[in-house]
């Protein structure tokens, strides 16, 4: 009776390792943020570029996973929504931190000012204690710093423009809006998917591309940027209507 008990307790040895690769494969993340900054001081942006965007798509799939693989309950022992927001910060805040520093995308005197900036307000966006809100929605400007410093990269705006932007966004991390969360967004679900999966699969094609990335990718993705602020903003429960 007793060994029968025993093993009726025993975890599925399978969920067992399944649920700790996915924690393995989310901390993967720290190492192509790493190779991202190595690119950055030797001024290589088209690496800096490729383990960015493999440093967002393990970001992208490891949620997936970890409730596949049931991690809160197989792998209860390491804490996964710490460990993600740990990457989150070092790959969405730190890396185009370094990099606003490196490249020449703002004016030389307001360079350090800049990094310094982001890294604050992310900080404090970060540890909000609602910083993602229970009906999934990040609350203030969700740090994307990463997608901000590519368009910089892609689009040789004017430094003082792109400063100016940057402290725009800065400004709207503080601003309670509650930006979607795309992968698990609740309404207009199957469009926001749709269009979230069609911008990445199109903007990686561009980027992989770069420096000769066709100027038509970057323009066609700010429908997508428009239709992520607009779902933004408007007021939740219209949305919820629709």
């Amino acid at each position: 009776m007793d060994k029968q008990v025993l093993l009726k307790e025993s975890p599925n040895l399978f969920r067992v390792i399944a649920a700790w690769g996915v924690h393995l494969f989310t901390a993967s993340g720290a190492v192509f943020g790493l190779l991202a900054i190595l690119s950055i001081f030797e001024k290589d942006w088209k690496m800096m570029i490729v383990w960015m965007i493999v440093a967002m798509l393990v970001d992208g799939f490891d949620g997936m996973l970890a409730r596949w693989a049931d991690v809160k309950k197989y792998a209860n022992g390491i804490d996964g929504a710490l460990l993600d927001n740990i990457l989150d910060y070092l790959n969405y805040v730190m890396v185009p931190a370094l990099f606003l520093i490196k490249a020449d995308v703002l004016p030389e005197s307001v360079r350090l000012l800049a990094a310094s900036s982001i890294l604050l307000t992310s900080a404090y966006q970060f540890t909000q204690s609602d910083a993602k809100t229970d009906d999934h929605h990040f609350k203030g400007f969700p740090s994307y710093w990463n997608v901000a410093a590519l368009y910089m990269l892609l689009m040789s705006l004017p430094q003082w423009v792109n400063f100016g932007f940057l402290m725009l966004f800065n400004i709207m991390v503080f601003i309670p809006i509650k930006y979607i969360y795309p992968s698990r967004n609740s309404y207009l679900r199957t469009l926001t998917l749709a269009l979230t999966y069609l911008y990445g699969a199109i903007g990686i094609w561009g980027l992989l591309q770069y420096p000769n990335q066709p100027q038509w990718v970057v323009w066609a993705s700010f429908i997508y940027v428009g239709y992520y602020l607009i779902l933004s903003v408007i007021p939740k429960n219209k949305a919820h209507a629709s």
